[in-house]
């Protein structure tokens, strides 16, 4: 039975004035699969990203979420049925945060919301007696991102965008908040897709990983095809600063 295609984006572009962000990009992510988008700064991965939640429209081509162009849908219905962790994880500070987590399936009218909350802080390791009381200020970086990932799984999506989520933590912190996901990942089979700028973070979460440079993807893959195969002299590059080479 072929995978079910859960996110597809076939010849986007978008430019920010005279800025090109995206030139022409296509990808497909399979159901229950991770892509990670890897690059340096500016080269489009966070606006490939968001083009699947419409906070950006692209300019041309098209952007498929779960067979539905999202031309055709409404972007907050979008948003609240797609997770979405934003770097700084985006927590509201005047919520508690059982508050924070069962935000999403609040708006979507879902029943059960302290139960949901309950069940997304168990998945990230968080106990709801303890932290589901306490205010974002109170909890340190690790655990605020744990929470940002417990809200955007809330309402139990089949899909999850990740915006550098972890890019902001101690490097002991950020290895603990990796496992726990690359663990949580695997149990539900949420389709993922992950914007890094860490080479090593992508070859531990995701299954393969696309590197973009000035708004194109140079190359797409499997960790070990990147390391046997480097397509250009710029993934080979990145390899070797990466210190993830042969």
């Amino acid at each position: 039975m072929p995978e079910r295609l859960a996110l597809r984006a076939v010849d986007v572009f978008k430019r920010f004035g005279v800025v090109p962000a995206l030139e022409g990009v296509s990808l497909d992510v399979n159901g229950g699969e991770c892509v990670a988008l890897i690059g340096e700064s500016g080269s489009g991965k966070t606006t490939l990203l968001r083009c699947f939640n419409r906070m950006t429209d692209p300019d041309a081509g098209r952007v498929v979420v779960d067979g539905s162009d999202v031309s055709a849908l409404d972007p907050i219905a979008l948003r609240r049925r797609v997770g979405y962790v934003p770097q700084d994880g985006g927590l509201l500070p005047h919520w508690r945060v059982r508050r924070n987590v069962f935000l999403v399936p609040w708006l979507r009218g879902l029943p059960d919301l302290e139960e949901r909350a309950d069940r997304a802080l168990h998945l990230v390791g968080l106990d709801p007696a303890t932290f589901g009381v306490r205010w974002p200020g109170e909890l340190s970086g690790g655990q605020r991102q744990r929470v940002a990932v417990a809200r955007a799984l809330a309402a139990e999506p089949d899909i999850i965008l990740l915006d550098e989520p972890f890019g902001a933590l101690d490097a002991i912190t950020r290895a603990d908040i990796q496992s726990a996901f690359l663990d949580l990942r695997r149990k539900l089979r949420v389709t993922t897709l992950l914007v890094t700028h860490d080479l090593q973070e992508a070859f531990f979460l995701a299954d393969r990983i696309a590197v973009m440079r000035r708004g194109r993807i140079e190359q797409i893959g499997p960790a070990e095809m990147l390391r046997a195969s480097p397509a250009t002299d710029y993934v080979r590059q990145l390899l070797h600063r990466s210190r993830v080479a042969r």
